[in-house]
């Protein structure tokens, strides 16, 4: 992928404070396209004209129901309603969600599949620049991807891994390649979606055998989804991503997986700081996210945004201005809705 087909959203207040959202859409992963979320933007936005973002829960159930195969238009107009809603009361949006767990956050970041030698050259410019956990792509071939890891591991010891199986590997292929990387003394803290988001019972078989936590990502893409899997002990940990299935929803699965004890992680599409941002307000405002996967940002050439959090390396530092604290540094992409 090399363009990011993404939508911003402008939606103004009577008052004239104005709120940002985005939509991402990615057709590998959703089906979505940005034609047709633009189309179903178009139908949808109007439902917010003369509402109050009082009741932005309200409008986000009615934007479920209206927008419930595409849910990066949902994403975007709920985080435009959440922004101009915490930037109307003066407060960041983490203040919205109770300001748990307010400080500096550690990500992690994305090695991509491909030959080692690159891999290995990608892995040393992050490594320079402060990054200790690598989250690494797998799932095209065990072979290649044992020896892969194993390179970059040996490469650089001191890290860890977040080991992504990007829905490549049959349930046998997972436990294959999890009893070699323990053979191997590779620190994985993490085993994310091992097989095809519908391989359930592969899913549960891989959890089942594994030593290591089993995270869910694409298996995950909406609250009856989570609560089915939850139900039946088939993971660790749960991936929340608004753009799979808008903020609304996404705190109720946040709340269900805390009740059932489970960790959290938090991570993204192709995504730039305004969603992403979004996203890190639920962490620094819910609190109890273990595993931070917040890199994309880092991996575009351009940041349409000004102002907000802000990275130091793989760090991640909390804004104090009100809403997302960003505005968009060009409006070539928005699209406005005025009410």
């Amino acid at each position: 992928m090399s363009v990011a087909d993404n939508v911003f959203i402008r939606l103004q207040l009577q008052s004239g404070i104005c709120g940002l959202g985005e939509m991402a859409p990615f057709p590998d992963i959703s089906g979505e396209t940005q034609a047709g979320c633009l189309d179903v933007f178009r139908t949808v936005a109007p439902l917010l004209l003369g509402q109050s973002v009082l009741q932005w829960r309200r409008l986000a159930h009615e934007l479920a129901e209206a927008t419930s195969v595409v849910p990066s238009v949902r994403c975007g107009l709920e985080t435009a309603l959440l922004d101009a809603f915490a930037r109307a009361i003066n407060v960041p949006l983490w203040a919205l969600w109770g300001g748990a767990d307010v400080r500096v956050r550690e990500t992690d970041v994305t090695l991509a599949i491909g030959a080692i030698e690159p891999v290995l050259k990608t892995a040393e410019q992050w490594f320079t620049r402060g990054f200790r956990v690598f989250k690494m792509k797998v799932g095209q071939d065990v072979d290649k991807d044992i020896r892969r890891v194993e390179a970059v591991w040996r490469a650089f010891p001191r890290v860890s891994f977040v080991i992504d199986g990007n829905q490549g590997f049959t349930a046998k292929e997972a436990l294959d390649f999890l009893r070699a990387i323990s053979r191997l003394h590779v620190p994985v803290i993490l085993f994310e979606q091992p097989v095809s988001r519908d391989d359930w019972d592969g899913l549960l078989e891989v959890h089942r055998q594994s030593a290591i936590p089993i995270a869910a990502d694409e298996s995950v893409r909406s609250f009856s989804d989570a609560r089915r899997l939850i139900e039946a002990d088939g993971v660790d940990v749960i991936n929340i991503k608004i753009t799979k299935c808008g903020v609304r929803e996404s705190l109720d699965i946040v709340n269900l997986v805390r009740r059932a004890g489970l960790d959290l992680m938090i991570g993204g599409m192709v995504e730039s700081r305004v969603a992403m941002g979004c996203s890190f307000s639920l962490v620094l405002g819910l609190g109890g996210f273990e595993f931070i996967d917040l890199d994309m940002p880092l991996l575009l050439t351009h940041d349409p945004a000004k102002g907000g959090y802000r990275y130091e390396g793989c760090r991640l530092y909390p804004w104090a201005s009100a809403g997302l604290g960003q505005e968009l540094d060009t409006d070539q992409s928005s699209f406005c809705v005025i009410s």
